[in-house]
């Protein structure tokens, strides 16, 4: 589907305006809502056309800024070591609070949007994998993409590195999808096997998937990327978000594109 891809809005949370972009399909309808949740670096290139990617099969996909209280709107962060040092910094000075606040704010957001079907996902990488397990613990998220989640399995997440992440796993209702890769130091065997066995207790409804791949694979620039490795975890995303989240009207799209090839 092809997609509109330049609209934004400043949500309001209750830590000031938190800019967010929208891509969704052109087609007219409804479709189901995705709140993707980037890298340390904002909204990149990458994160845009993982984005689109998104937006292309059927969905509404809100971006938001996730430190919009420590940089103006707009500010990307570079794949440098000095925007690493950055977006790392900015991780722990963040209350966990205002990630949560954040959530809700953007979840809202989505569900009204004129487009959404109000059935809701999300999905992130690296710190965003982290947010999307956090983001899941809202009930209306109906399904949860998480790429290679940061600091989860260490509770080091926002001031003070004390989360509690794992702790409230217990609430998460819907239906999470876990992927790490085996080469990535900073979620380590120990780490993920301390994840599963949380979840496991928790009685949660998950998939999990373990593939060698770096930390970053999925980025389509630099040189952890893999694209055939990132090509197939697209397809555990989409298979997870239709089966979840429906498909809204999508589907009147795709029989009106095949029966026009007539």
């Amino acid at each position: 589907m092809t997609i509109k891809d330049q609209e934004f809005t400043d949500v309001a949370t209750p830590t000031g305006p938190m800019r967010t972009y929208v891509l969704r399909p052109t087609a007219p309808g409804r479709y189901p809502g995705v709140l993707l949740y980037s890298e340390i670096f904002q909204v990149t290139s990458p994160i845009r056309r993982t984005a689109a990617l998104l937006a292309g099969h059927g969905f509404v996909v809100a971006v938001p800024e996730i430190y919009h209280e420590l940089e103006e709107p707009g500010t990307v962060l570079a794949y440098d070591q000095a925007g690493a040092d950055r977006g790392n910094a900015h991780k722990t000075t963040k209350e966990i609070s205002a990630y949560d606040s954040d959530s809700r704010a953007a979840l809202d957001f989505l569900a009204s949007h004129p487009s959404c079907t109000g059935r809701l996902g999300v999905m992130g990488i690296c710190i965003g994998g982290h947010l999307a397990f956090r983001a899941a613990m809202n009930p209306d998220v109906l399904a949860a993409a998480c790429f290679y989640a940061t600091d989860l399995h260490k509770g080091g997440l926002g001031k003070g590195m004390h989360d509690n992440s794992l702790e409230r796993a217990a609430e998460i209702k819907g239906e999470l999808l876990h992927i790490f890769g085996r080469q990535d130091p900073h979620v380590p065997l120990e780490g993920r096997n301390l994840i599963r066995a949380r979840l496991e207790e928790a009685n949660l409804r998950f998939q999990w998937h373990e593939v060698n791949g770096a930390h970053a694979f999925l980025r389509d620039e630099g040189p952890r990327y893999d694209p055939a490795l990132a090509y197939q975890c697209y397809g555990l995303v989409f298979e997870l978000f239709h089966r979840r989240l429906g498909l809204g009207d999508l589907n009147t799209e795709l029989t009106g594109s095949i029966e026009s090839r007539h």
